[in-house]
């Protein structure tokens, strides 16, 4: 995807700008250099936003996205072992079939 060249900061401004009233919605893309469609996806992802909320939204994504990258290694090791066990031909793990003592 294409890196805009606004900051989100810039962009909470412009729509903190476009909800004061001043300007209509094609006035202010126009000033600003946006197209009115980039507008409204902005106007759908950061509506009601400050910028402290963009800082909290900016550690949540990337924390998300940490998360991510460490469910798929693990599913990548669960999925290693149980070729592993397949090769071997050793019986796979049954959670059915485990008794808790």
């Amino acid at each position: 995807m294409k890196k805009s060249k606004f900051s989100e900061e810039q962009i909470v401004r412009i729509l903190q700008e476009a909800a004061s009233g001043t300007k209509t919605h094609a006035e202010l893309c126009h000033d600003h250099g946006v197209n009115l469609n980039t507008f409204y996806i902005w106007k759908r992802k950061y509506a009601g936003l400050q910028t402290n909320d963009l800082r909290e939204l900016r550690e949540l994504e990337r924390e998300n996205a940490q998360l991510k990258r460490l469910l798929a290694e693990r599913d990548l090791e669960i999925d290693a072992v149980r070729a592993l066990f397949r090769k071997n031909g050793l019986a796979l793990p049954n959670p059915s079939r485990e008794r808790n003592f």
